[in-house]
């Protein structure tokens, strides 16, 4: 199987250099192969990876040295299902291009790079405990239909994969088509998503410890909401991973 596998990934490398000059997709200067999902070591050089020091609750990162562990007022000041929020990078300068290209045109070639960045900084601490299951934030049927695919789940699978934690895409479900969270206010994005998310039944969930998956943590108000779900039928831990954070 591994065998086959190296051989489609090289055949789609090859294809996708047919297909797209071998130039970063960033700048546009200088050259990155699909290897490197066409992104140059000068453009990726701008990545800003998250550690600490950042709120020991949702991950939001704080200059300057602290060397105590603290939680932020915003997070003293809300209502959280989940006991940790951790992004690998900060969402700004090419992440934030890159994301927004892989989501709404179809720039699946990214998606290496993002996988990578997310396993690069959670492999480590998923590892250092125990978890039943990774879960990617579903999408709506609707909204699945529009875009074809779901970048939480695509990017929950290599973390899957290198974690040994098992991926489990029926746990959760959308069901309620809410409108993009873009440009709503925290108060907005909350009431937005707050009914959102059920466990499709609730005996799987009770007493499990489980790792939610997204591509982007903004205010928290969809993660939250997957997690208020999973916690009321019974999950004992739910913890949140996502590529990149909003600062």
């Amino acid at each position: 199987m591994y065998n086959v596998l190296e051989s489609v990934k090289t055949w789609m490398n090859a294809w996708l250099a047919f297909v797209y000059p071998e130039f970063c997709q960033i700048c546009a200067t200088q050259r990155a192969t699909p290897g490197q999902s066409f992104i140059c070591s000068g453009c990726r050089s701008h990545v800003h990876f998250l550690d600490r020091p950042f709120c020991e609750r949702c991950g939001f990162p704080y200059p300057g040295a602290i060397s105590s562990s603290f939680e932020c007022s915003n997070c003293r000041g809300m209502e959280i299902h989940f006991e940790t929020a951790r992004s690998a990078v900060a969402a700004k300068d090419i992440v934030l291009e890159v994301i927004h290209r892989y989501k709404y045109h179809g720039a699946v070639w990214f998606e290496p790079f993002l996988a990578e960045l997310l396993v690069r900084q959670a492999q480590g601490e998923l590892n250092a405990l125990d978890w039943d299951w990774i879960v990617p934030v579903p999408l709506h049927p609707k909204k699945y239909r529009e875009r074809e695919f779901n970048q939480a789940e695509r990017l929950a699978r290599p973390l899957s994969a290198a974690t040994g934690i098992a991926l489990n895409l029926r746990l959760l479900r959308r069901d309620l088509p809410t409108k993009t969270q873009t440009r709503l206010t925290r108060e907005e994005r909350q009431a937005n998503v707050r009914q959102a998310f059920s466990p499709t039944r609730r005996g799987d969930v009770d007493g499990r410890r489980i790792v939610l998956v997204d591509d982007v943590f903004t205010t928290g108000a969809t993660t939250n909401a997957c997690a208020r779900a999973l916690k009321m039928a019974g999950a004992s831990r739910v913890c949140v991973w996502t590529v990149a954070r909003g600062i």
